[in-house]
């Protein structure tokens, strides 16, 4: 399936978390307008970032010549790293103390300059520090670092963390002997017992710790979810309104019509009564007219008889 427009997507991406789902509900209503419901469902699919992962985002967005600098850091250090190179791997480690420090510093300045941003006192530049550490070890993370479209922070052990092989001294091309190692010391009951209730704690604290990772990322998948479905609703809603909106002015017309109707048909009684009242007077013109013919002709018929008899 097809992403939706990389601008659109990349608009959406450096909007403050805060107002991410706004715009994206508004850029799926702009693509149902447009007769495109396929890009509309894609937009509303986009997943809202951490206040974190947003400010990497907007790194990765507006410096992306300093991501791709990290990135070849990070494949420096890791080819450092194969190769057991001591020296290269402190110069390395030196130099990513102040890449990072300087990605940060840079994240600082956007979100200062990005409106709608949180204030400087509640970045958590922690988190961003952590997931530009976790790029330099993490290819996945880089990738998504990379591409501008992290939706939460990473962690990772990181370069300098990793075990260490055991390395024995070499001079002059022959293998010193190693030292001797000490004879074992009988060990203390109260510190072992120490030692195994902070191995317990720390366990326990790991199962903990497992347990509400879990727990996070089921509520972020039911939050995902549920994005998903408000904004399928809020959609839904819109074109509703749309429809009634269709509706209503059909509605309209019908009823102006009706109205024009209406009018044409009352003046049209009035016609008919006005041609009724016409034609009675008519008819009792013509019938006063047709009495006096009548009785005209009475009386001329009247007039010749009496003519006759007196002949």
């Amino acid at each position: 399936m097809p992403d939706p427009p990389r601008d659109l997507v990349r608009q959406l991406y450096r909007t403050p978390p805060d107002r991410f789902v706004a715009a994206r509900d508004g850029a799926v209503a702009d693509a149902r307008r447009a007769g495109d419901p396929k890009a509309a469902r894609d937009i509303a699919r986009l997943r809202r970032p951490t206040v974190a992962a947003w400010l990497v985002n907007l790194l990765a967005l507006e410096r992306p010549e300093l991501v791709a600098d990290l990135v070849q850091l990070a494949e420096a250090l890791r080819t450092a790293q194969r190769e057991l190179s001591g020296p290269r791997l402190r110069e390395l480690s030196a130099q990513r103390r102040a890449v990072v420090g300087a990605l940060v510093a840079e994240v600082r300045k956007l979100a200062r300059e990005t409106e709608g941003a949180p204030s400087a006192g509640k970045l958590p530049l922690a988190e961003v520090e952590a997931t530009l550490n976790a790029a330099l070890s993490d290819t996945d993370v880089a990738e998504q670092v990379r591409t501008g479209r992290l939706l939460r922070a990473a962690s990772h052990s990181g370069f300098g963390e990793v075990p260490r092989p055991h390395l024995r001294l070499v001079t002059g091309g022959a293998d010193e002997a190693a030292p001797a190692e000490p004879a074992p010391r009988r060990p203390d009951r109260a510190a072992l017992r120490a030692e195994q209730a902070e191995r317990a704690a720390r366990a326990e604290r790991a199962r903990r710790r497992r347990a509400l990772e879990k727990e996070l990322a089921r509520a972020r998948t039911d939050q995902e979810r549920a994005e998903a479905d408000l904004a399928g609703a809020t959609a839904a809603e819109h074109d509703g309104a749309a429809a009634l909106d269709a509706v209503e002015a059909e509605l309209a017309e019908l009823e102006r019509r009706r109205a024009v109707a209406e009018q044409e048909l009352s003046r049209a009684k009035l016609a008919r009564r006005a041609a009724e009242r016409t034609v009675t007077a008519a008819r009792r013109r013509a019938g006063e007219v047709e009495a006096a013919v009548e009785a005209l002709d009475a009386e001329e018929g009247d007039v010749g008889s009496e003519g006759g008899t007196a002949d």
